[in-house]
């Protein structure tokens, strides 16, 4: 009790340099903003649908745009995991970020099956992207937190506290 955990840091001096140098930190820096934006405009259109039954297209082309937005996302991002930390999924510090990424990923993809076999009405496909936006929600927590947590440890940040 009242003892500080010590906590790892999330990168090594190496892995902080590759990753600084890497355009693919860039690449993730702004894909991950537009993948947010496209999410919440494509929520407003899965919405609005589920209301008043209208806009079944246009949510569905943003569903899709949505999808095509988070697998580019996710295959940069393990580029760049690769790049960084030497393994392209799983590695140590977004393990667990990593996990829940591929639950999105596996409810997105749930939703293009479901949509070109035709196995589930328009709602129920909805209902699906609106379940794969929360846990997206979660995920983009989850990653903004970590980013924090590496700023918070990163060496100008202890020079600035020491």
């Amino acid at each position: 009790m009242g003892r500080k955990a010590i906590q790892k840091p999330l990168y090594t001096p190496e892995q902080r340099r590759i990753r600084d140098a890497s355009h693919w930190t860039l690449v993730q820096g702004i894909l991950a903003p537009v993948q947010f934006v496209i999410c919440i405009i494509s929520a407003v259109l899965v919405i609005r649908f589920l209301m008043t039954g209208e806009g079944y297209l246009a949510a569905t082309i943003s569903v899709l745009v949505k999808t095509l937005a988070l697998y580019t996302i996710m295959v940069t991002g393990a580029i760049w995991e690769k790049e960084v930390f030497g393994q392209y999924l799983l590695a140590e510090p977004f393990f667990w970020e990593d996990v829940v990424s591929f639950a999105v990923i596996a409810l997105h993809t749930l939703y293009l099956v479901a949509l070109f076999a035709g196995f589930m009405t328009p709602d129920q496909l909805m209902a699906l992207a609106l379940l794969a936006y929360a846990i997206y929600a979660v995920n983009a927590i989850q990653f903004l937190w970590k980013l924090r947590m590496a700023r918070l440890s990163s060496p100008q940040h202890s020079e600035v506290i020491a």
